[in-house]
C-alpha cells in the first residue's frame, strides 16, 4: 500500500507566509494537469493506492473539466483499495457549482484553509477570503455529502492576544468538522512575510502567550471530544487523517507534480519546483526529480522526527538493536525529567514534552 500526493502549484495570488512551491500562471493549468497525468503513467501501472492527496498551492483553482481529467488518469493508473481521498480548498473556491462537481468525483475528504476568522488577519495574509466564507463553503459542502471536513487555523499573529485566539477556536468549533490542524505562524525566509518582516522589523512572539495559546488550543478541543493524535493536529474519533497518519508512521508515497516529493522506504525523491522545467521534461517521457538513497542512519533520523509528533510516538520495536539502544540512552534523561514516556515498546512525548519537541527530537537524532 502507497499514498498518493499530486501537487497543484496554482494560485490566484500568494500568501505572505506560505513557504511551498505555488505560482499564479493560471494560464499553464491545461498543460499541467496533462504533465501530471503523464507523469503518472511514466512511473508505472497497477501500484496499490490507499489515500490519495491532492494539495497546494490551491487545488480549487483547477477547473471541474480538470479535475475530472484528474480522476479519470488516477482511476487508469492505480488500483485504489478503501480510499480517503483529499482535496485542499480555498473557502471562497467553494460556490455552490463547486461544491456539487466534487460529489461526482470520489472526493470524500475536504480540508479548508481557513488559517482565522478575523478579517483583518485575513487581510494581513493576504488570504482571499472573508470570515464569513467559511461557514458558508461548510454547509455547501455538507449540502452535497462530504462528510469529512478539515479546517487549517493559525496562531501567533503579530499582536494576537489570548483573547482574539480564543474567539478563532470558538468559531471553528461552530463548526463542527471532523478535523483541526492548527499551526504557530513562523517566519520562512525567501517568503514576503519574511520581507515584510525585515521592513517592519520580525516581530517576537512572547513564548509564554504561545505556550497559552497552544495549551487552549489542546484543552478547548479536546474537552469538544477531539483526539489529539499528533502534535499540530485534533480529529473527531474515527476521522484522523490517514493520508497524514502515513507520513507519520513510514508508509512509501507517490509525490505527482512540481515540487513533489516520494520516497519507497529505500529512498526519496523530489521533483524539480519548476512548473516550466517540470512540464518540459515530462513531455519528453522524463521525470525531472533527484533521488537520495537512504542509510539505516538516516532511516532512524526521519522515524525520530515524524514518529514522536504521534499520539503512539516511536515503535522501538522496528528499530535495529544499535539504533534502539542509543535512542534509550539519549531520552533517558529526558524521560526523568518527564518529558517523554514509555509505554510497551512505544517511546511518546509527554503532554509537558510537547512544548519543547523540537529539542527533544535533534536530542535523539543519530549524528
Amino acid at each position: 500500500m502507497a499514498g498518493l500526493y499530486i501537487h497543484i502549484p496554482f494560485c490566484k495570488s500568494r500568501c505572505i507566509y506560505c513557504g511551498f512551491y505555488s505560482t499564479t500562471l493560471l494560464d499553464l493549468r491545461q498543460k499541467y494537469v496533462d504533465a501530471i497525468c503523464k507523469e503518472m503513467e511514466i512511473k508505472g501501472k497497477g501500484m496499490n493506492i490507499e489515500t490519495v492527496y491532492l494539495g497546494g498551492g490551491t487545488p480549487s483553482q483547477l477547473t471541474i473539466n480538470q479535475l475530472r481529467q484528474l480522476f479519470i488518469y488516477i482511476n487508469k493508473v492505480y488500483s485504489l483499495t478503501s480510499t480517503e481521498i483529499t482535496i485542499e480548498c480555498n473557502p471562497d473556491d467553494v460556490s455552490a457549482e463547486f461544491a456539487a462537481a466534487l460529489s461526482q468525483f470520489p472526493v470524500n475528504r475536504v480540508s479548508i484553509g481557513v488559517q482565522t476568522f478575523d478579517d483583518e488577519r485575513l487581510r494581513f495574509l493576504h488570504r482571499r477570503h472573508t470570515a464569513k466564507q467559511v461557514p458558508l463553503a461548510v454547509e455547501r459542502l455538507r449540502e452535497t455529502g462530504i462528510q469529512n471536513i478539515s479546517i487549517d487555523l493559525m496562531y501567533g499573529f503579530p499582536y494576537e492576544t489570548l483573547d482574539d485566539w480564543r474567539h478563532d477556536i470558538d468559531a471553528a468549533l461552530a463548526l463542527n468538522v471532523e478535523h483541526i490542524s492548527a499551526y504557530c505562524l513562523m517566519i520562512e525566509e525567501g517568503t514576503p512575510l519574511h520581507q515584510w518582516a525585515m521592513v517592519n522589523g520580525q516581530w517576537s512572539m512572547n513564548e509564554e502567550l504561545e505556550r497559552q495559546m497552544y495549551e487552549m488550543l489542546i484543552d478547548r478541543l479536546t474537552a469538544a471530544g477531539y483526539e489529539h493524535y499528533e502534535i499540530s493536529n485534533f480529529a473527531k474519533p474515527g476521522y484522523r487523517s490517514r493520508h497524514n497518519s502515513n507520513y507519520w508512521h513510514d508508509v512509501p508515497y507517490i509525490g505527482v507534480g512540481a515540487a513533489a516529493h516520494s520516497y519507497d522506504l529505500t529512498s526519496r525523491s523530489w521533483n524539480v519546483a519548476d512548473i516550466h522545467q517540470y512540464i518540459d521534461a515530462v513531455e519528453k517521457g522524463e521525470i525531472p526529480c533527484e533521488r537520495e538513497v537512504l542509510d539505516d542512519d538516516t532511516h532512524y533520523n526521519d522515524r525520530i522526527t515524524v514518529a514522536l509528533r504521534t499520539k503512539e510516538g516511536l515503535d522501538l520495536s522496528l528499530l535495529s538493536e544499535m539504533h534502539r539502544n542509543y535512542c534509550l540512552h539519549e531520552a533517558q534523561r529526558f524521560i526523568d525529567d518527564g518529558l517523554l514516556c514509555i509505554i510497551g515498546d512505544h517511546l511518546s512525548l509527554t503532554r509537558k514534552g510537547l512544548f519543547v519537541s523540537d529539542y527533544i527530537m535533534s536530542s535523539l537524532i543519530y549524528a
